[in-house]
């Protein structure tokens, strides 16, 4: 899938953030506040309100008004604090990002999120091993959008083949791979450090 970076350059790394590097709320602690499943949670929720609050369209306070269809109340803090709390590295994960900040490689955020971001920070830090460089909110773009990922080499100042994108969905491995990106597919902490050893990006 890809040449060994052993002999140069190590690339730019790309993390997508949410079920890659933190767990991701909205399929287990949001339904469980409402006291619904996922499905009745999916059919419930405004149809556009999330990706419009990750592309940054929408204030957080008008987010959780128009958060179901039927716009009806809850209490918004409660939901807040339930989703924060909710946020966790995935198992390994922090290792695996101390690792590889330790050998000083370049490690940014690529990620669709909305300023929640922020939130994830103020609990996890994961500033200490990466920049939240590219979070949708603050750039205006979604992956799989191309663009996502054009902005992401231009602005650090690399052509796409000199970036690895690291993400838990195929269709944004994809469209990075189109443009010339190397990715890796996220399954889990273990298979992804070995591949990542298997680069020369980590120990063996």
């Amino acid at each position: 899938m890809s040449t060994s970076h052993s002999a140069q350059r190590p690339p730019v790394l790309l993390f997508d953030v949410m079920d890659t590097l933190v767990h991701e709320p909205f399929h287990r602690e949001m339904p469980a506040f409402f006291g619904m499943t996922l499905a009745e949670l999916i059919e419930a929720k405004h149809p556009t309100a999330w990706i419009d609050f990750e592309l940054g369209r929408l204030e957080e306070g008008e987010f959780l008004r128009g958060f179901f269809r039927d716009r009806r109340a809850f209490d918004h803090q409660a939901f807040l604090a339930a989703v924060s709390a909710a946020y966790r590295y995935l198992p390994g994960m922090e290792a695996v990002l101390a690792a590889l900040a330790a050998r000083g490689h370049a490690i940014h955020a690529l990620s669709n999120y909305p300023i929640w971001y922020r939130r994830i920070e103020a609990r996890l830090g994961l500033s200490r091993y990466l920049s939240w460089s590219f979070v949708s909110c603050d750039t205006g773009l979604r992956k799989p959008d191309p663009e996502a990922f054009r902005l992401a080499a231009r602005t650090l100042g690399v052509e796409p083949r000199a970036c690895l994108f690291l993400d838990d969905r195929e269709e944004n491995c994809a469209a990075a791979r189109a443009l010339g990106m190397e990715t890796l597919r996220f399954t889990s902490a273990e298979v992804l450090a070995a591949e990542l050893a298997r680069r020369g990006l980590l120990a063996a």
